[in-house]
């Protein structure tokens, strides 16, 4: 079918009417049409119910071809009219405007059409090269991108570099984000069960609503908190976040913004790949050490949550067949929860005859889990400076870069330049041994997760996340029940 669609605008009266927009346009017809028209409709963007309702004619495969009158009646937007071309093509619909005197089943009309299409894609070029600008000049500042201030913080407008700009600085509620840091990395305890305590103790969450197992995930995740240093520059080097500071800039002060779009509702946190991360202008209040331990940890229970399983016992993944070493899969069996070997019931591998009652392997493990979380609490811990190396794991980072690029100008060098960057190569790398030495020399690492409750006490959450960090493996058997500790 031939498609006329009209348009009228609601802030602006076209000197030409609807109905005249109608009647020229049937004048390019050589069948009765169906006529499309929105009145009182602007043409700023394409959510038009008319236009919408022609456009699922065209995937339908119904519109031979569309007039319009002026080629505005689709959209003012170039870039909006370029999707509409495409979808057209793909639909082998042809487009005419009586106006501009085109129409694409002619090969003038389709050069039109791609000159308007060039102009698109500059359109489209040029916005998002501004956008880019803008972040940058921004994330250069460290200013604070916008929207509400998160959990802990106040919006203040400034003055930074000679422009006004908005900052954070920490309010009343900063010490029960320290609570939620310290909580999660150190006492072993749930996002759930935190968010319990922090109702329970009638403090109000984010924007007024209670606290949940998002509300507390999200604070968790967000780098706004932390005194960013050189372990910060590289768990998000890592996680393949575009780094906008150097390394050299990561000295534990600065806290950091996440710059990026994302789908809306998505979670910010969700796929760090590809997003902008930058110093702020104000001071982080998480020291390194426990935010680090609180993203090891929520990485560890995002691994968790991929395996779609565990909803019968904390243990889940963990327990093996000490005969064949094959998983042991829960069953239920009159009301009670058992271990099965998968080996012998999927794979027919294991002549294991017996079944373990998850319950009683659950609670051996546990007391050994526990005596581990006792010998961990007793274990001396030095009391170092979190940043104590921090010089030296920069200066490991330049010797890093310094190599690769020897490395890549080998391959147009001669003998004789290559033998010099050799020698060089060597010397860079025996100045990085002796770092690593010096910064392993002295235990940096995070002190142990050790819950402040007895491991039986923790709720189901939260033994699943013990187990799965301490735990390699559980062997089960009809006469032991043997933990194997990472």
């Amino acid at each position: 079918m031939i498609a006329i669609y009209a348009r009228q605008s609601v802030d602006k009266k076209d000197s030409l009417s609807i109905d005249g927009q109608i009647e020229l346009c049937r004048k390019e017809c050589s069948e009765e049409p169906k006529v499309f028209a929105d009145r009182g409709y602007s043409g700023k963007n394409t959510d038009r119910p008319a236009f919408q309702k022609m456009m699922k004619a065209v995937k339908r495969g119904e519109v031979d071809k569309i007039i319009v009158y002026r080629l505005d009646r689709i959209s003012r937007s170039i870039t909006d009219f370029g999707a509409v071309w495409d979808m057209l093509k793909e639909h082998g619909t042809e487009f005419v405007s009586v106006n501009e005197k085109f129409d694409t089943s002619t090969p003038v009309g389709r050069a039109m059409v791609y000159i308007i299409m060039v102009f698109a894609q500059l359109e489209r070029e040029t916005i998002a090269e501004r956008i880019k600008d803008n972040y940058y000049q921004r994330a250069k500042r460290g200013v604070y991108p916008g929207g509400p201030a998160p959990f802990g913080f106040s919006v203040k407008r400034t003055v930074l570099g000679g422009k006004a700009a908005s900052v954070l600085v920490p309010n009343e509620h900063i010490k029960t984000v320290e609570e939620i840091f310290e909580r999660y990395a150190y006492s072993g305890v749930s996002l759930g069960s935190i968010a319990a305590l922090l109702v329970k103790q009638g403090i109000t969450g984010i924007g007024r609503k209670t606290w949940d197992n998002v509300s507390i995930s999200r604070i968790l995740h967000n780098p706004v908190y932390v005194k960013a240093n050189a372990d910060v520059y590289y768990y998000y080097r890592e996680k393949g976040l575009i780094l906008f500071n150097e390394i050299d800039d990561f000295t534990g002060k600065k806290a950091l913004f996440i710059w990026g779009r994302r789908d809306r509702g998505a979670n910010k946190y969700a796929n760090l790949d590809e997003q902008l991360i930058a110093l702020t202008a104000h001071d982080g209040i998480i020291d390194s050490r426990t935010f680090l331990a609180c993203q090891r940890k929520l990485d560890s229970n995002r691994q968790l949550k991929r395996t779609g399983c565990g909803k019968y016992t904390w243990l889940s993944g963990l327990v093996k067949c000490d005969q064949c070493g094959y998983s042991l899969r829960v069953i239920h069996t009159r009301g009670y929860l058992y271990f099965y070997c998968s080996g012998k019931s999927n794979l027919h591998l294991c002549d294991a005859k017996h079944t373990e009652s998850v319950r009683e392997v659950e609670n051996e493990a546990a007391a050994q889990i526990q005596a581990e979380l006792d010998r961990l609490a007793d274990a001396p811990e030095k009391d170092e400076p979190v940043d104590s190396h921090n010089a030296e794991k920069i200066e490991v980072a330049k010797i890093d870069g310094q190599i690769e690029n020897l490395i890549d100008r080998l391959e147009e060098s001669n003998e004789i330049t290559m033998r010099y960057m050799n020698q060089r190569i060597a010397a860079l790398d025996s100045r990085r041994s002796e770092l690593l030495n010096l910064i392993n020399t002295v235990s940096n690492r995070p002190r142990p997760s050790v819950p402040d409750v007895p491991f039986a006490e923790l709720d189901f959450d939260a033994k699943k996340a013990i187990a799965h960090m301490l735990v390699s493996r559980v062997e089960a058997g009809p006469e032991h029940v043997k933990v194997i500790f990472k």
